[in-house]
């Protein structure tokens, strides 16, 4: 047997250690990369409103800029290990640091500079991308050139973007279910940051005898673990102080669940709470909405039994559900628990909602309201609709002729649904696209609007079998709605008045573009 046959039969060389550490650093670097992305998408839906448009266009910046960043890698063409020092330590701090940036700048600069804010953004997010790109070509040649001998082209391509697409994988699944739930955006940003440093320094010892200036690299990698070790340590103070600039007032409560951000504020006006950075509610006023929402249906109807409430886990659409006596079930389908929780619980939220979440006519359950229409069979007098507006396509699905066919299936004969529906001032067509996709199934409307203060005018819309009649009595106590005040809420004026729209379905998400263009114009 010659030589040649023998050297190919023998079996590969174990990877050494050296190896190993450099392709677990492929690994991690993907992990930072997508983190990086998804942060900054994220950080533009919260600040700038939650949208498939800021999500998308993030996106495609960022993997834009990666793309450049690979070409651009051809013309690094010596001390590869240096360069590729200098890169981890540069995406690390960047990356690291860009969620607090941008949250501190978002929070600084006033609502006229939005244009400034977006530069700055889109200005981090093709730096980092461009970075990141230059990674993993850099770390193929390193491969390469300190391990040749054991990689072919087609195996060192194989090796380094089967490690970079498990990292890819890890961190789209534990992004939206641990890190950011747990860490929020600010310390997720900055814990992959220090992960991007850590890359460099196993690289620095790995290689430190062909390294020319080693000192200069290691002063350069203690101060980067430094400054992204004090950001971490501050991180929560950071969030406060941007959301105590963004909010204006004094926070009382604010928690990140599975869903959104929570946040609950406190002035000498009264109480105010927020999800994901939009205005739910004021409780100076919050009567005149919750009692235009509940009264003008469920006064009419006479004497429902069986009320079903999608939305309103504060519980304010439940109390004033409680005030017929006739009343004996009620059901509330609130996809996050940690807001039934809070508004169950929390004294100063239960004084609000009058302890409405404790009765022991109401079963709360959490999950998805689309969902839970298509499992249930039940049947009920009243179905009230209070989400938040349709800002983005998870929010849009529900407000589209699908969901609307599905309440009509749960809906008795003589019973009526009412739907919380933005404003027909601000949002003229995104109210009457409502109208015209709850009409497109076969329901009747009756449009209606109220002033709330915190709002402005407000529409809903009462949708039925049956003609809707306006009530002659309605219960007592009652701070806003009288029936002398009722016919009002019946007319539009010219600049509310009706105007053609299309249906929104789930396949055209017609509805979140319209709201979008809308109140885009009016912030």
């Amino acid at each position: 047997m010659s030589d040649t046959a023998a050297t190919s039969s023998s079996p590969p060389a174990p990877i050494s250690l050296p190896e190993l550490l450099l392709l677990a650093g492929v690994f991690v670097i993907a992990a930072c990369g997508l983190v990086y992305e998804l942060a900054a998408g994220a950080l533009a839906s919260y600040l700038l409103g939650d949208s498939v448009l800021q999500f998308s266009t993030i996106i495609g910046a960022y993997l834009f800029a990666m793309g450049l960043g690979s070409w651009l890698s051809r013309y690094v063409e010596r001390q590869l290990l240096a360069q590729f020092l200098k890169i981890e330590l540069l995406v690390g701090v960047i990356g690291g640091l860009m969620p607090a940036a941008l949250f501190m700048v978002h929070s600084l600069l006033p609502p006229e500079h939005s244009t400034s804010f977006r530069v700055l953004l889109y200005g981090l997010v093709l730096l980092v991308g461009t970075l990141v790109g230059l990674e993993i070509p850099l770390v193929m040649r390193i491969l390469k050139a300190q391990f040749g001998q054991r990689y072919g082209l087609r195996e060192l391509v194989s090796q380094v973007l089967t490690f970079d697409y498990l990292g890819a994988l890890l961190v789209a699944v534990a992004f939206p279910l641990l890190l950011v739930p747990h860490l929020g955006l600010i310390r997720t940003g900055v814990f992959f940051g220090l992960l991007n440093v850590l890359v460099a320094v196993w690289a620095l010892w790995l290689f430190r005898g062909q390294l020319r200036a080693f000192k200069s690299h290691a002063w350069a990698c203690g101060l980067s673990l430094l400054l992204l070790g004090t950001a971490m340590l501050q991180a929560e103070q950071l969030t406060s102080w941007a959301e105590q600039r963004f909010y204006g007032e004094r926070i009382l409560l604010k928690r990140s669940s599975d869903y959104q951000r929570i946040v609950l504020t406190e002035s000498r006006a009264g109480t105010r709470l927020f999800l994901n950075g939009n205005l739910q509610f004021h409780s100076r006023d919050e009567y005149r909405y919750h009692e235009s929402l509940v009264h003008p249906a469920m006064a009419a109807h006479g004497a429902p039994k069986k009320v079903l409430v999608l939305g309103g886990g504060d519980g304010m659409a439940v109390r004033e559900v409680l005030r017929y006596p006739a009343v004996e079930q009620i059901t509330l389908v609130e996809l996050d628990p940690q807001m039934t929780q809070l508004f169950a619980s929390l004294p100063l939220l239960t004084r609000l909602n009058e302890r409405a979440l404790q009765s022991p006519k109401l079963r709360i359950v959490n999950t998805d309201a689309f969902g839970w229409l298509e499992r249930s069979r039940e049947v009920f007098d009243l179905i009230v609709i209070d989400f938040p507006d349709p800002s983005n396509f998870a929010l849009g699905k529900l407000y589209t002729a699908s969901f609307y066919q599905l309440v009509d299936q749960h809906l008795a004969a003589g019973g009526f649904a009412v739907v919380q529906t933005t404003s027909p001032l601000i949002a003229r067509r995104s109210f009457w696209t409502v109208v015209n996709t709850i009409e497109s199934v076969g329901l009747s409307t009756t449009p209606y609007h109220a002033h709330v203060p915190s709002f402005g005018e407000w529409g809903f819309v009462i949708a039925s079998r049956r003609p809707w009649q306006a009530p002659r009595e309605l219960p007592p106590g009652l701070r806003y709605l009288s029936p002398e005040v009722l016919p009002g809420m019946l007319q539009f004026p010219p600049d509310m008045a009706r105007v053609e729209t299309g249906v929104n379905r789930l396949s055209n998400q017609l509805l979140v573009q319209e709201f979008e263009a809308e109140w885009g114009k009016h912030h």
